[in-house]
């Protein structure tokens, strides 16, 4: 098999997945066999660390909402040092990098250092937690459109810039990341532009893993319920018809 060279003083920036170690691509668990320095997300498993090489340096850049993280101009920079010193630099996110995962402002500072990179995309929460919950992206008769929102800002609150009437309007299926801690808001939100308070709702914990839960719920009673479930971070909410489908399509049994 013919796989690219991971070049001494290069940056890979790789998607590992929304958890599940099976679910890393090829070329990311080639790149994790080469790597000099592994610099990984919190939500990167532990499995998923140990495909690296064991004399491999890791260090930890993960952010959680709430918690003292990283700033990112701090990751940016350290993935330029790292590699200035002729190593090669493994930038490990949970899901795709390029899906609200900030990948886009590290590819940047790498490009203004004159550091070469490559991306390699990882499976998102928002297609593989759904599949693992029994719930399709897309099926006919059900929605022909999907839309993937954050529902965590940098600031720590829900975007100011959604137009929830359009939003309300224009996607079946919603699927918001992060979205839990702010979870009375967005279903008021989507409640006044229209959606219905019976609309089917499912947040997803922890998916892909052993431990995944999956809250079956509507749009109006998922914050209350939500409360009372105290499902683990992270999670993500999926809105409209296609979350009711779980019902006859779960395969994946929760513990």
């Amino acid at each position: 098999m013919d796989l690219p060279d991971f070049e001494p003083g290069t940056v890979w920036i790789v998607g590992a997945g929304p958890g599940d170690v099976g679910l890393l691509t090829l070329l990311a668990w080639h790149g994790m066999g080469l790597a000099d320095c592994v610099v990984y997300d919190a939500l990167v498993g532990d499995d998923v660390l140990k495909l690296a090489r064991p004399d491999a340096e890791l260090i930890y850049a993960g952010k959680r909402g709430g918690k003292p993280s990283p700033q990112q101009t701090d990751i940016s920079d350290l993935l330029v040092n790292e590699a200035q010193k002729g190593k090669r630099v493994l930038r490990l996110k949970g899901g795709d990098p390029f899906v609200f995962g900030r990948g886009a402002e590290e590819c940047l500072r790498l490009a203004q250092a004159n550091i070469r990179f490559r991306v390699v995309p990882g499976i998102t929460a928002g297609v593989g937690a759904l599949a693992y919950a029994g719930i399709p992206v897309t099926t006919r008769g059900k929605n022909t459109a999907v839309t993937f929102i954050t529902g965590y800002t940098q600031g720590g609150t829900v975007p100011d810039d959604i137009d929830w009437p359009a939003l309300s309007r224009g996607s079946p299926a919603l699927v918001f990341y992060m979205g839990a801690p702010h979870l009375a808001h967005i279903a008021e939100k989507l409640m006044e532009a229209g959606r219905s308070g019976d609309e089917p709702v499912a947040i997803i914990s922890r998916a892909t893993l052993p431990e995944q839960k999956v809250l079956e719920t509507t749009l109006a009673c998922c914050a209350d319920d939500l409360k009372q479930t105290k499902l683990a971070a992270p999670t993500l909410v999926v809105v409209g018809a296609v979350a009711a489908l779980r019902r006859d399509m779960r395969w994946f049994e929760e513990t």
